[in-house]
C-alpha cells in the first residue's frame, strides 16, 4: 500500500499532559494520514488537547477499557474510510509522547505485506514494579497455546492489517486483549513478528492505585487465557469459593 494507508489509534484516559506529544509524533510516521483517540472516559482535558494537536477524538462517557476503546477507534476509521480501502490499524499508547516517532519500524513490516499484525519490543525497557507476574502469565500461556515464545506480551504497540483485527474479534476484555491477539491469530494462521522499537513510556510505581491497576491486569489476562486454555480454566475454578 502507498501513502496514506496506516491510521493510528490510541485509546486514552487522563493522559492529557502527554496526549499532544503523542498525536503530533504519530502524525509524522510514513504512510500516516489519519490518529483517532478514543477518549475513554476522562476527567481531565485529555479530548481537547488531542483534538488540538489534530486528531479525531471519539469520546466514551464512562471508562471502558481498553479493547472497548480499541473497537471504538477501529470502528471509526472504517466509517472514515467508507469506500476506500480499508487502512491498517497502528494502535499505541497515550503516554508514548515523543517517542511515538519509532513506531514507523513498528508499521513497515505491515505496509510492505510481510506481516499481518506486529508487536513492539521496547529496546529501552522501564522497570515497572510488580509486573513481572503478570508477564510470565501471559507468556507462559501465549507459548502453551501457540508455541510462540513473546518477548513483550503485553506490549500495546501493534500494527495490524484490517483484515487480522476483524479475524480477532470480539477482543478479549481489557487488558487481557494483548493476549487474546497474539494466541487468536497465532491459531488462525496470521503472521505475528516482534519488531524492537526505541519507544517509552510511563513507568508504572508502587502506590495502591498501580497495584489496583496491576490487580486488574492479572485478572484480565487470565480471563483471556481460561477461554482459550482449559488448564486455566480448571485452575480458576479450583480458587472460586464454595458455598
Amino acid at each position: 500500500m502507498t501513502a496514506g494507508d496506516t491510521a493510528v489509534v490510541i485509546p486514552a484516559k487522563n493522559e492529557a499532559e502527554r496526549i499532544g506529544l503523542t498525536v503530533g509524533s504519530a502524525l509524522d510516521l510514513p504512510g500516516v494520514d489519519l490518529v483517532v483517540v478514543v477518549d475513554d472516559g476522562s476527567t481531565d482535558q485529555t479530548g481537547r488537547v488531542a483534538r488540538a494537536a489534530g486528531a479525531k477524538v471519539v469520546r466514551h462517557s464512562r471508562n471502558r477499557g481498553k479493547a472497548a476503546a480499541m473497537e471504538t477507534g477501529a470502528e471509526a476509521v472504517r466509517l472514515l474510510d467508507g469506500d476506500g480501502a480499508p487502512r491498517h490499524l497502528l494502535f499505541l499508547d497515550a503516554d508514548l509522547a515523543g517517542t511515538a516517532e519509532a513506531a514507523a519500524a513498528l508499521a513497515e513490516p505491515v505496509r510492505a505485506g510481510e506481516a499481518d499484525m506486529t508487536i513492539a519490543v521496547f529496546a529501552n525497557r522501564v522497570k515497572l514494579a510488580g509486573h513481572g507476574i503478570v508477564v510470565r502469565l501471559s507468556r507462559d500461556g501465549i507459548r502453551r497455546a501457540t508455541g510462540f515464545e513473546a518477548t513483550q506480551p503485553l506490549n500495546g504497540q501493534r500494527c495490524l492489517t484490517r483484515e487480522a483485527f476483524e479475524a480477532a474479534r470480539p477482543l478479549a476484555h481489557g487488558f487481557g486483549v494483548e493476549t487474546a491477539l497474539t494466541i487468536d491469530l497465532l491459531r488462525k494462521g496470521f503472521r505475528v513478528v516482534e519488531v524492537e522499537v526505541d519507544m517509552a513510556h510511563r513507568a508504572t510505581g508502587s502506590d495502591w492505585r498501580s497495584q489496583l491497576h496491576r490487580a486488574r491486569q492479572l485478572r484480565d489476562v487470565a480471563l483471556a487465557l481460561a477461554t482459550r486454555e482449559p488448564v486455566v480454566a480448571e485452575n480458576l475454578a479450583k480458587l472460586r469459593p464454595r458455598r
